[in-house]
Parts: structure tokens; sequence; C-alpha cells
């Protein structure tokens, strides 16, 4: 059966009306998923993996790895001056930097722009491994012994494309290429028919689409946390009795079928009605996940329930720990609104990033101690990432420019050592000098623990470069 036509149409035009839709980006997906088949069979690791689902956590706009997990001691000793006046030039020589461009900004006088600029936060020691974490993030300090931090990432993209790039792999200005939540959904497909394998929560702009030529299929099905309409299309135009959406429903699958004893073998027909039914079970199971009501009020507040500034990041993510519980693999959760992201700090970034940091610090802490005491830290990834760090100079009087050079990202879980640091910036924190990593061995870190080899997803009729499949952090993983 033509999939174009009026039937079909029509049918789906009920389903929309009557609330049994869950979206056009979802059914969509579906409807390409099952007619033409999964390029790779879903769920089938190539090896034993440690973890089983990913909580993606990305802070757009430019976290200060300075400010954050990456203390700079030296910052204070030379703040005002430029770095040509420090005994660390030596970061501005080309032999000394690995990998990446270093582009020094000089003005009209032939004088560096940027002065350094001290640290805008104090920094202390937690956890029995000691590692110092920043005064703005003390929760989540005090769960540091559970994970590792990355002190040494690279990437190339001096703009928010970054946030592209960070994704992907690659610079927007490239071509798109799938990111690495659409790798994880078409690698191992789904733990569980009745809810989307692939979720995004938060703001995204630049690139807003994951599968690209994978297809709509690998793209994330974008949530809100809402029970009434967590789902576009989820809810229908008016209330309709339980009994009359089961009734309306069963007499679509009948007269589907129906239209399939006509036409057998018609894999796009046997393709929608899945698509309708699983459509049906989505919209069913997505607001029950995300009612809070049947949690506690310790589990509330341990995630930050009880405070205006950290409820709508905390909502997020115990809805992150429960779509894990009901076997999702990926939830990809975005921090900070805005076309670049509230965290890009060129101006006030001490009263910035102070702001933001109490958003997101308690929540975090929450999740990571709510997923240890369940038993499911050991087998869900956390990543803590952002698209670039922020130079150690000044912009302006009291802010930080984008700085690709070096930065920090931290993971969690699923089989990842806690409580070490892994790499270095340099003195000032201007370049990632020992172990650099670029943002794809995040990605082929992360797709080692779920039991995937980077290499192995590949597509005919695509060439990916071997920076798109990216190197294990081998001594972060436990």
């Amino acid at each position: 059966m033509d999939p174009d036509s009026h039937a079909f149409l029509t049918r789906r035009h009920l389903l929309h009306r009557a609330g049994w839709g869950f979206g056009g980006l979802a059914l969509g997906s579906m409807l390409l998923r099952e007619s033409r088949g999964a390029a790779v069979p879903g769920g089938n690791p190539t090896f034993a993996p440690k973890a089983k689902s990913v909580i993606w956590l990305f802070m757009r706009g430019g976290v200060s790895h300075l400010e954050s997990f990456d203390p700079k001691p030296a910052l204070n000793l030379y703040g005002g001056k430029s770095i040509s006046e420090t005994p660390h030039a030596s970061v501005l020589d080309p032999e000394k930097r690995k990998k990446v461009r270093v582009v020094v900004v000089n003005d009209a006088n032939g004088q560096q722009r940027h002065k350094i600029y001290p640290l805008q936060v104090g920094f202390r020691q937690h956890g029995e491994s000691g590692i110092a974490v920043s005064d703005w993030f003390p929760h989540i300090g005090s769960c540091i012994d559970d994970i590792a931090v990355i002190r040494s990432m690279w990437t190339t993209d001096d703009n928010h494309g970054a946030q592209v790039q960070f994704h992907s792999g690659r610079h927007m200005l490239d071509p798109r290429v799938p990111t690495i939540g659409a790798w994880v959904n078409y690698g191992l497909g789904t733990l569980n028919e009745n809810l989307p394998q692939f979720i995004n929560i938060g703001p995204r702009f630049f690139d807003t689409r994951d599968g690209h030529y994978l297809g709509p299929a690998y793209d994330a099905v974008k949530l809100k946390i809402d029970p009434k309409n967590p789902l576009d299309y989820a809810s229908p135009e008016r209330e309709f009795p339980a009994e009359e959406q089961r009734l309306g429903f069963a007499l679509m699958n009948r007269l589907n079928r129906l239209n399939r004893a006509h036409h057998p073998g018609d894999s796009a027909l046997e393709a929608r009605i899945k698509s309708y039914e699983l459509a049906y079970r989505m919209q069913t199971a997505v607001p029950g996940v995300i009612d809070f009501s049947r949690e506690t009020e310790a589990t509330k507040a341990l995630y930050g329930f009880d405070q205006a500034a950290t409820r709508p990041f905390a909502e997020q993510l115990l809805a992150a720990r429960r779509f894990v519980e009901q076997g999702v693999r990926f939830i990809q959760i975005m921090h900070g609104d805005g076309a670049a992201g509230a965290w890009d700090s060129h101006s006030r970034i001490k009263s910035t990033h102070a702001q933001l940091a109490m958003q997101v610090d308690r929540p975090i802490s929450g999740l990571l101690k709510d997923l240890k005491r369940r038993g499911l830290l050991d087998e869900t990834l956390v990543v803590f990432g952002t698209e670039f760090g922020r130079t150690p100079g000044s912009q302006g009087a009291d802010g930080r420019d984008h700085h690709p050079y070096g930065f920090s990202v931290w993971m969690a879980g699923g089989g990842i050592k806690g409580g070490i640091t892994h790499g270095s910036t340099d003195e000032l924190g201007f370049h990632a000098v020992e172990h650099p990593h670029y943002v794809t061995d995040i990605h082929a870190t992360l797709l080692h623990q779920m039991g995937l080899h980077a290499h192995h997803l590949e597509v005919p009729g695509h060439k990916r470069l071997e920076q798109d499949f990216g190197s294990v952090i081998h001594p972060i993983i436990a």
C-alpha cells in the first residue's frame, strides 16, 4: 500500500486528533525504521558491556575548566599580566603545543589583548582521593570518589558550533554526521519497546537532529517534564474516556489488519501497524515515568526539589533515573538556554557561573548518589560535558572568552574508575599537554563501555574519518 495514499493519511490524521500518536518526529522515525529495517541488529553488543544506559549532561555555552575541575593557582600569581610577561610564555611556542592550533589575539599596538585573569572561586579537596573541586560545585565534590575527571580535552571550533562538534566529532562547517546518541541507538537499539530509546531534554540550537545519514529513526525524541503533555501530540485535543480511546484504537487496528489481508507481504503496511501500536504504548508509558508522585520526599529533596533554583534541573535528572530504570538507552540533557548557551560568560563570569553551578550541582550529585544506592551506577554511564573551556586571560573587565585548546569533562559509573584525574593542561590552563584527547575519545570510551567498537559502526556509502571514531581512554576504565 502506498504510504502517501488517502487512506493512510486519514488514519494518521485520526490518530493525531484522538491523541493516539505522540508526534510527527517519533512516529515518522518508527515508520522509517520499521519499513526500511535497522541497518544493524540493535541489542547485540560486540563484547560484554559494562554499561547499559547513558545519562549525558551537557552544559551549553562553555563551562570554565579553570573555575570548575582544573584549578590553576598560577593565574592568581600573574593576574593582570600578559602571558608573555610570565615564566609560562612557552605556552605560546608552536613547538610546545599539542595537536591544536593556538591563536594569540593582539591589540592595535601589537600587545596581547587578554591579560591573565585570577581565579574567581576557591577550591578544596574532596573525598579519599583528595581531588580539588571548585567551591561552586561542592555537592559534585562530595561524589568525586566516583568520578574520573579528564582535564586534557581539546577541540577545533572556537565558536558555539563546537556544541555540534562535541556531539558528532565534526566541525560545524563540515557535512552533518550522526551524533553519539544516534550511534548508541543504532548499535544497540532499545531495552524497552514501550519507550523511546533516545531522549533529549532541554534546549538545542545549531543542529537539532541526530541521525543524519542514519535516518530520522535515530534522532532523539524531544521530551518535556510535563506528565500531561511530555511528547508532542501525546495528549488528545479534548478529553476522551479511556474506554473510548481503547475501542477507537482497536477499530483502527482491525481496519489496518483487514487491509493487510488484502495486501499480504506489504512491509510498509506492517510497519505502520507496529508503529501505531508502539505510539499508543508510548503515550501510555511516558507520562507514568515522569510522574513523581510515588517518589519519596527524601528522594526529591536529594535532587533539590525543595529549592526554586535547583528544581527544574532536579526534575530532569530524576526523570533520567526513572527512564534508566525502565531501560532507555540514552538520555541527553541540555542545560543553559539561549543560542550560545547560558554558560557563555564573556562578562560577569563570577556571578553567572556561580548561579548556573547552583542550578546543576545539587541535582547532579543527587543523581549520582541515587543511582549508586539503587545499584544502577555500575550499569549507567554519566557524562558531564561542555563544548570548550574558557581562556586563562580576561575578556573585558570580568569575563573569559571561548577556549578550545584545553578543557575538562568528567565521567562516572558504567565501569569507569572513580576518584582519579587523567591528563592535564599547562600551569595556566592554556593547552592540553599531558594525554590530550579530542572530543571523540569520549565517544569511543562510552561505546566501549556499552560493548561496542566504534570502528564497527559504519554505514555503506558513508566514509568516516579516523578522528570520527576516537580512541578509548583506557586509563580511566576500571
